[in-house]
Protein backbone atom coordinates (compact mmCIF):
# COMPACT_ATOMS: atom_id res chain seq x y z
CA UNK A 1 0.00 0.00 0.00
CA UNK A 2 2.90 2.36 0.58
CA UNK A 3 3.83 2.08 -3.10
CA UNK A 4 0.25 2.88 -4.11
CA UNK A 5 0.20 5.93 -1.82
CA UNK A 6 3.48 7.04 -3.41
CA UNK A 7 1.89 6.72 -6.85
CA UNK A 8 -1.08 8.86 -5.77
CA UNK A 9 1.33 11.45 -4.36
CA UNK A 10 3.31 11.40 -7.61
CA UNK A 11 0.17 12.09 -9.66
CA UNK A 12 -0.79 14.97 -7.36
CA UNK A 13 2.72 16.45 -7.68
CA UNK A 14 2.62 16.24 -11.48
CA UNK A 15 -0.75 18.05 -11.46
CA UNK A 16 0.40 20.71 -8.97
CA UNK A 17 1.51 24.25 -9.87
CA UNK A 18 5.14 23.11 -9.45
CA UNK A 19 4.55 19.94 -11.46
CA UNK A 20 4.40 19.26 -15.18
CA UNK A 21 2.56 21.66 -17.52
CA UNK A 22 1.51 18.77 -19.79
CA UNK A 23 0.09 16.74 -16.89
CA UNK A 24 -1.73 19.82 -15.52
CA UNK A 25 -3.33 20.33 -18.92
CA UNK A 26 -4.80 16.81 -19.05
CA UNK A 27 -8.48 16.11 -18.52
CA UNK A 28 -10.35 12.88 -17.99
CA UNK A 29 -11.38 13.00 -21.64
CA UNK A 30 -7.87 13.75 -22.91
CA UNK A 31 -6.52 10.74 -21.01
CA UNK A 32 -9.06 8.37 -22.61
CA UNK A 33 -6.90 7.80 -25.69
CA UNK A 34 -3.82 7.14 -23.57
CA UNK A 35 -5.83 4.73 -21.42
CA UNK A 36 -6.90 2.80 -24.50
CA UNK A 37 -3.33 2.69 -25.87
CA UNK A 38 -1.95 1.40 -22.57
CA UNK A 39 -4.68 -1.25 -22.32
CA UNK A 40 -3.79 -2.39 -25.85
CA UNK A 41 -0.12 -2.61 -24.86
CA UNK A 42 -1.05 -4.73 -21.83
CA UNK A 43 -3.02 -7.07 -24.08
CA UNK A 44 -0.13 -7.29 -26.56
CA UNK A 45 2.31 -8.22 -23.77
CA UNK A 46 -0.08 -10.89 -22.52
CA UNK A 47 -0.52 -12.34 -25.99
CA UNK A 48 3.27 -12.44 -26.48
CA UNK A 49 3.80 -14.02 -23.06
CA UNK A 50 6.24 -11.20 -22.29
CA UNK A 51 6.17 -10.91 -18.49
CA UNK A 52 8.85 -8.21 -18.34
CA UNK A 53 6.94 -5.94 -20.72
CA UNK A 54 3.64 -6.86 -19.07
CA UNK A 55 4.91 -5.62 -15.71
CA UNK A 56 5.87 -2.28 -17.25
CA UNK A 57 2.65 -1.91 -19.26
CA UNK A 58 0.49 -2.73 -16.23
CA UNK A 59 2.27 0.11 -14.45
CA UNK A 60 1.54 2.48 -17.32
CA UNK A 61 -2.12 1.44 -17.33
CA UNK A 62 -2.36 1.80 -13.56
CA UNK A 63 -0.82 5.27 -13.70
CA UNK A 64 -3.40 6.34 -16.28
CA UNK A 65 -6.12 5.19 -13.91
CA UNK A 66 -4.47 7.04 -11.02
CA UNK A 67 -4.23 10.22 -13.09
CA UNK A 68 -7.90 10.01 -14.09
CA UNK A 69 -8.92 9.48 -10.47
CA UNK A 70 -6.69 12.38 -9.40
CA UNK A 71 -8.38 14.70 -11.88
CA UNK A 72 -11.81 13.45 -10.78
CA UNK A 73 -10.85 14.21 -7.18
CA UNK A 74 -9.72 17.72 -8.14
CA UNK A 75 -13.09 18.21 -9.85
CA UNK A 76 -14.90 16.89 -6.75
CA UNK A 77 -16.46 14.02 -8.76
CA UNK A 78 -15.03 11.12 -6.74
CA UNK A 79 -11.83 10.04 -5.02
CA UNK A 80 -9.57 7.03 -5.47
CA UNK A 81 -10.65 5.77 -2.06
CA UNK A 82 -14.19 5.54 -3.41
CA UNK A 83 -12.99 3.65 -6.49
CA UNK A 84 -11.15 1.17 -4.27
CA UNK A 85 -14.05 0.80 -1.85
CA UNK A 86 -16.56 0.18 -4.65
CA UNK A 87 -14.44 -2.41 -6.43
CA UNK A 88 -13.77 -4.22 -3.15
CA UNK A 89 -17.50 -4.41 -2.41
CA UNK A 90 -18.29 -5.51 -5.95
CA UNK A 91 -15.70 -8.30 -5.97
CA UNK A 92 -16.84 -9.57 -2.56
CA UNK A 93 -20.51 -9.48 -3.57
CA UNK A 94 -19.86 -11.34 -6.83
CA UNK A 95 -17.80 -14.04 -5.08
CA UNK A 96 -20.50 -15.22 -2.67
CA UNK A 97 -19.01 -18.73 -2.57
CA UNK A 98 -15.79 -17.30 -1.15
CA UNK A 99 -17.14 -14.51 1.08
CA UNK A 100 -20.77 -15.50 1.62
CA UNK A 101 -23.34 -18.22 1.91
CA UNK A 102 -22.74 -20.10 -1.34
CA UNK A 103 -19.60 -22.12 -0.49
CA UNK A 104 -21.26 -25.47 -1.19
CA UNK A 105 -22.57 -24.33 -4.59
CA UNK A 106 -19.13 -24.09 -6.20
CA UNK A 107 -16.94 -27.08 -6.94
CA UNK A 108 -15.50 -26.14 -10.35
CA UNK A 109 -14.38 -23.09 -12.28
CA UNK A 110 -17.55 -23.44 -14.37
CA UNK A 111 -19.70 -23.34 -11.20
CA UNK A 112 -17.83 -20.22 -10.09
CA UNK A 113 -18.35 -18.48 -13.42
CA UNK A 114 -22.07 -19.38 -13.44
CA UNK A 115 -22.61 -18.07 -9.91
CA UNK A 116 -20.50 -14.97 -10.60
CA UNK A 117 -22.75 -14.16 -13.55
CA UNK A 118 -25.88 -14.78 -11.47
CA UNK A 119 -24.58 -12.53 -8.70
CA UNK A 120 -23.65 -9.84 -11.22
CA UNK A 121 -27.18 -9.90 -12.66
CA UNK A 122 -28.79 -9.78 -9.18
CA UNK A 123 -26.68 -6.76 -8.28
CA UNK A 124 -27.54 -5.07 -11.58
CA UNK A 125 -31.28 -5.65 -11.05
CA UNK A 126 -31.06 -4.34 -7.47
CA UNK A 127 -29.20 -1.23 -8.67
CA UNK A 128 -31.86 -0.54 -11.32
CA UNK A 129 -34.58 -1.04 -8.72
CA UNK A 130 -32.92 1.44 -6.33
CA UNK A 131 -32.52 3.98 -9.13
CA UNK A 132 -36.17 3.58 -10.11
CA UNK A 133 -37.31 4.07 -6.50
CA UNK A 134 -35.17 7.20 -6.22
CA UNK A 135 -36.58 8.53 -9.49
CA UNK A 136 -40.15 7.95 -8.29
CA UNK A 137 -39.42 9.79 -5.04
CA UNK A 138 -37.99 12.73 -6.99
CA UNK A 139 -40.97 12.83 -9.39
CA UNK A 140 -43.40 12.56 -6.45
CA UNK A 141 -41.89 15.63 -4.76
CA UNK A 142 -42.52 17.90 -7.74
Amino acid sequence: MKQFEKLLTLAKKLRSPTGCPWDRKQTIRSLAESLEEEADEVLAAIKKGDAVNLEEELGDLLFNIVMIATIASEEKKFRMSGVLRKIERKIIARHSWVFGKDAKKVKTAEDALRLWRENKEKIKVAKISRAEKARKKTVGKR
